[in-house]
């Protein structure tokens, strides 16, 4: 499978003067190894005695010490207190993923859970079912949380409609050609009236069906004069509303995001440094603020993209990792991504290939070419 091109290790002054990769002879290398798979395996530092029994070729706690000190040096791996055994750092970690992870396919039996509960909900539809279980499914498998992000600038659209919920409010009901449904409340101009929204909704439904609200906004733009001489000022205010709430202007998040498992991120945290990380990526997760870099870092890579702990600014305060993949229309455009959210110590041998099946499977479905169901 493709790892994107941001899967790199970050370059501090040590880096730039040292290539890692060959600056670790090959007993440094099974050391550094055994760290990190005991690392992702239990989260608690290993010790020079535990080495030494874990080692293919024996070597005395003394001289472990010796190499865990050079590996130190080199920024991979940390004392959390004294006399405690070693951790990696984030660097360690990046290392590791770039040098020594290896991820071969998903097991059949998750393929075939993943393809037939993805695949019932994108039967029935509507889309949003099948990316809500797209995201379920992987918190679920992952022990981590499952995120799905998608544009809503690439709906096309069927069908406007505005729907007076009382003097000042309305709800503008957005029906896509895919079929899916979903409303947002607009605060309206004092003084409209029913036969406003009527119109201002006929006016529109005329002109931008079929388009996505990106072409829709350009073409009622493009026709400024014929909308002047068609509606009155506050029947246009209403269509240039109607379009800016679902473009998510003003709230500068034009896209949605679905989270399942956030529980499973509290999962044997006790720590409070550990659980304040957490509260900071609830917020972020809440706030979806920038959500929609995340699509473009995903499409930008072109495969699965691996963020550990700061390297991923939007969660950086929580030292989260991410795992996440694009997904495809018809059309093979990137309209959004899915995977999974969780500690530095994430899986990634089993969640990298979870994620790039799962992503594969959406594009798939979305756009009409998934392979028949097995018998």
């Amino acid at each position: 499978m493709k790892i994107g091109p941001s899967h790199s290790l970050p370059r501090d002054p040590l880096d730039r003067r040292l290539d890692l990769g060959q600056a670790l002879d090959e007993r440094s290398r099974e050391i550094f190894r055994l760290i990190v798979d005991s690392y992702l395996e239990s989260g608690e530092p290993v010790g020079s005695r535990n080495l030494s029994r874990l080692l293919t070729n024996q070597l005395s706690p003394a001289s472990i010490r010796n190499v865990m000190s050079d590996l130190e040096a080199l920024g991979l791996i940390y004392a959390p207190h004294v006399s405690a055994g070693r951790l990696p750092t984030e660097i360690g970690l990046r290392f590791f993923v770039d040098a020594f992870l290896e991820t071969g396919d998903l097991p059949e039996r998750e393929r075939l859970e993943i393809e037939e509960r993805v695949r019932a909900e994108g039967e029935r539809r509507p889309v949003d079912a099948l990316l809500t279980e797209a995201s379920q499914l992987l918190s679920g498998l992952s022990r981590g949380a499952g995120i799905v992000l998608a544009s809503k600038a690439d709906i096309r659209l069927k069908h406007i409609e505005f729907v007076r919920l009382d003097a000042t409010r309305a709800l503008v009901v957005l029906v896509g050609e895919n079929g899916e449904v979903e409303n947002r409340v607009l605060e309206l101009t004092p003084g409209i009236t029913a036969s406003q929204l009527l119109e201002a909704a006929n006016f529109l439904n005329a002109h931008v069906v079929g388009r996505t609200l990106g072409e829709a906004r350009a073409r009622i733009a493009a026709l400024k004069d014929d909308t002047a001489r068609a509606l009155d000022r506050l029947s246009q205010e209403l269509v240039e509303a109607g379009l800016a709430v679902w473009s998510g202007e003003g709230a500068g998040t034009p896209s949605r995001l679905i989270v399942r498992g956030r529980a499973n991120l509290l999962d044997s945290v006790t720590a409070a440094p550990d659980l304040e990380r957490l509260r900071h990526l609830f917020d972020d997760l809440e706030s979806k603020s920038s959500i929609m870099e995340l699509i473009d870092l995903a499409e930008a890579g072109n495969g699965v993209r691996i963020f550990i702990g700061s390297e991923n600014k939007l969660f950086s305060m929580s030292g989260s990792s991410l795992v996440i993949a694009p997904y495809s229309d018809g059309d093979d455009r990137v309209i959004g991504a899915v995977g999974v959210i969780g500690p530095t110590r994430l899986n990634y041998r089993r969640i990298v290939p979870m994620v790039d099946y799962t992503a594969r499977l959406v594009s798939r479905l979305l756009s009409g070419t998934a392979p028949p169901r097995r018998p």
